[in-house]
């Protein structure tokens, strides 16, 4: 399989602080369980996926600095990017860019900043 029948992420790193403040902060907003393991000296809490989609995780460890300026990375807000959005501020997290139709009929987006200090995007089609 080559880069053209792939999709282009598929795998990704939130840097965190600490882990258990930013997982208690995405398995609130989310609504998920977060596995927790340890590789390579880092320590990690495991995102659902499915076996053959992109996976990722929270990571902490050496070279783990939060930061808003980086890559975005966007989650899944299914069932609803306004949905997700209403237990943000809750669970210690801050709107940056509130729900936000995309043209074309791709769905909606946001973006959030973590507990950590992480710029965060949502996505969903509704």
């Amino acid at each position: 399989m080559d880069m053209n029948t792939r999709n282009a992420v598929n795998w990704f790193e939130i840097p965190v602080r600490d882990m258990d403040r930013a997982q208690r902060f995405y398995e609130t907003v989310f609504g998920i369980t977060m596995p927790r393991t340890e590789m390579d000296g880092h320590l990690m809490a495991m995102f659902p996926a499915h076996e053959d989609g992109v996976n990722g995780c929270l990571s902490m460890g050496e070279g783990c600095e939060p930061g808003s300026q980086g890559a975005t990375v966007y989650l899944n807000a299914e069932p609803g990017v306004q949905e997700v959005l209403s237990r943000v501020e809750r669970a210690g997290g801050r709107v940056v860019i509130g729900r936000t139709e995309i043209s074309g009929g791709h769905g909606y987006f946001a973006q959030i900043l973590d507990p950590e200090g992480n710029r965060v995007g949502l996505h969903a089609m509704h």
